[in-house]
């Protein structure tokens, strides 16, 4: 059965040509988007993936040992993700499949089952079903992929912008092989540049400094790069443009952040840390970022306030009503003259000394406090507002503290049946320098009044 007749039967692509004889002219017209017309027809020309297309690659293997399993590609718009998955089928002698989850429900999906089993019983030939967009699917329809998989059907091959362990169920994950894909760096940005211009027979009109700026402004998607190199390309330009003259012709790409996805956890932690790490210039350029990525400055100045206790805590006791206050001149000046105080606050966490002494403390408290159950406190310190009560002994042989020497009782204050627990151990740094002087002092008086 030709090719032809195949595509007629199951309504289908069949597998793209991999001669590496055939070129770009002759498949592609030049009506054809630039991004298009320069779309890889071989594996090895995909730029940016040389860690799954290399010679030890892990697609490479797969390949080499004819044993292509169910993979989920994860990574950002425009780094190769529908193109690999075409070339796979053509490389791995299977029919190509492919739907988007934006646009499929379920009649499609039983559709495509079906032509693949009959695809099978006819030629004895799997299918490549490529899915775009498969985090969109919900969990009923990402289960119906599971028998077909498993039979091998089809060989499944997802495509997603999303943390597949936050998007995909985990019986469809354990069924695949999850391959992450490289956002292009500034070397496969710069191939793609050198295809677009043999392609268009002219060198684009950029300063060195500008054709910088120019893959910076794709900021490591491929398509979105040569749709504005086609745009370059058109113009009729008498000198090289330099960057400011670039940035009043294109647009930048807007930064990739989702307020509810991976990426908006991956940028607050890299705050956190950047803060932990005492990095105030790092702290500072993820604040940005978040900014830029229209993350709501309160969210921030929330995430900060809880920096202030679980890792600066006693070291710097300042830090959490200063977090308190930077909040509150916010929510009081708005944007953009209020994320001026978070930035304030940014600073001042960063250059504190740190300690999660606090912090560790109270987990532990809480740990000792479940352990131990119901133990009561000792009678001493036990409140006596009734006669009965001070009878029974409830207050008595309470030593006001104020009173004693030093201001020190050294009274115990745990339960009787429990032993003496440290929690708080105040690290070296900042004010818990100070504080550790006063304990040890404070241990060594209870010694003494408790011998």
């Amino acid at each position: 059965m030709g090719a032809a007749a195949e595509d007629d039967l199951f309504g289908t692509a069949s597998p793209p040509d991999s001669d590496p004889r055939r070129t770009q002219t002759n498949m592609t017209s030049k009506t054809q988007p630039l991004a298009d017309r320069l779309r890889p027809t071989r594996l090895r020309d995909v730029v940016g993936q040389a860690h799954l297309l290399g010679e030890a690659g892990r697609i490479t293997r797969m390949l080499t040992q004819s044993s292509l399993s169910s993979l989920i590609l994860w990574g950002g718009p425009g780094c190769g993700k529908t193109t690999m998955a075409r070339l796979l089928a053509g490389e791995a002698g299977l029919r190509f499949a492919p739907i988007s989850a934006v646009f499929s429900g379920v009649a499609e999906l039983k559709k495509e089952f079906d032509a693949a089993q009959r695809y099978q019983a006819a030629t004895g030939r799997g299918t490549l079903l490529f899915v775009d967009e498969i985090h969109r699917f919900n969990r009923a329809q990402q289960d119906s992929f599971l028998p077909f998989v498993e039979k091998g059907t089809v060989v499944l091959v997802g495509a997603t912008t999303e943390n597949p362990s936050f998007s995909l169920n985990s019986a469809l994950l354990s069924r695949c092989q999850v391959l992450i894909l490289n956002r292009l760096d500034d070397a496969a940005l710069e191939k793609l540049l050198h295809r677009a211009e043999d392609d268009g027979g002219r060198t684009l009109p950029l300063t060195p400094d500008a054709r910088a700026s120019l893959r910076a402004m794709a900021d490591g998607d491929g398509r979105y790069l040569l749709n504005l190199a086609e745009q370059l390309l058109s113009l009729k330009a008498d000198a090289p443009l330099d960057s400011t003259a670039l940035s009043a012709i294109l647009t930048r790409r807007a930064a990739l952040y989702d307020r509810d996805r991976e990426e908006h956890y991956n940028l607050i932690s890299a705050l956190h840390k950047s803060l932990r790490g005492s990095d105030p210039d790092a702290a500072l350029y993820w604040f940005a970022r978040m900014l830029e990525g229209g993350e709501d400055p309160r969210y921030i100045a929330r995430r900060l306030n809880r920096f202030a206790a679980e890792d600066i805590g006693m070291a710097d006791p300042t830090a959490l009503p200063l977090s308190i206050a930077a909040w509150q001149s916010y929510e009081r000046l708005g944007s953009p003259e209020g994320e001026l105080a978070l930035a304030q606050l940014i600073v001042h966490l960063a250059t504190a000394p740190k300690s999660n002494a606090v912090y560790t403390a109270y987990k532990m408290a809480r740990a000792t406090a479940r352990e131990t159950g119901s133990l009561g406190p000792p009678l001493h310190i036990r409140n006596a507002p009734t006669q009965l009560m001070r009878e029974i002994g409830y207050g008595k042989g309470y030593e006001y503290d104020h009173d004693a020497e030093d201001g020190f009782s050294g009274q115990n204050f745990f339960p009787d049946d429990m032993a003496r627990v440290t929690f708080y151990r105040p690290t070296p740094r900042g004010h818990e320098a100070e504080i550790t002087k006063v304990l040890d002092n404070y241990a060594r008086l209870r010694a003494r009044r408790g011998s």
